[in-house]
């Protein structure tokens, strides 16, 4: 451990649990939270909605902001945890400009589990016909970064618990309440 402060990003394609993964870590933690899907530009939310993927250009502002949360939550001395898609290594290395750590936890689900959830969605800008266009972009965690892969299938309390157990592992003290 060599930082004051440590962001955990929860990524991987839509649906894969990514907020409420998220959401349980941070309350594990008594951390803030960022929801990396609420930090789009109304543009990108339109267009998501009407069933076109974004582009690189549209994603760097958005991983800037996010990027900028990140960093002002430890110039507050807190470390935070994100949901944010971070399909390519070049989005998660924005990411990691943020002042702290920066720790990836990639969700993944079987695709057909995946497609399943997706469509049970209500009222989201995600389009479950999007999925394919993410599986083509998702770059894995490559060797040297930071990070763990966690199959998401079986109870939440359950992803929860064991991503809990990684980091607490990771990190040591940094997270103690």
């Amino acid at each position: 451990m060599t930082g004051e402060f440590a962001h955990i990003v929860v990524m991987g394609v839509a649906g894969t649990g990514k907020t409420t993964i998220g959401e349980g870590v941070a309350e594990h933690f008594g951390l803030p939270f960022a929801e990396g899907d609420g930090f789009h530009s109304a543009a990108n939310k339109e267009k998501m909605a009407a069933g076109h993927p974004l582009t690189d250009e549209d994603r760097w502002p958005w991983l800037r902001t996010l990027r900028d949360w990140m960093s002002s939550q430890a110039a507050q001395g807190r470390s935070s945890v994100v949901a944010c898609s971070a399909l390519r290594k070049v989005y998660r290395d924005i990411l990691r400009e943020a002042d702290g750590e920066v720790f990836f936890v990639h969700l993944i689900l079987p695709e057909d589990v995946n497609v399943e959830r997706l469509s049970m969605r209500k009222g989201h800008f995600m389009r479950k016909g999007m999925l394919d266009s993410q599986l083509a972009t998702l770059e894995s965690l490559e060797e040297g970064e930071d990070g763990i892969e966690a199959l998401n299938v079986g109870e939440p309390q359950q992803v929860v618990a064991e991503v809990l157990a990684v980091v607490e592992d990771r990190f040591g003290g940094l997270f103690s309440r």
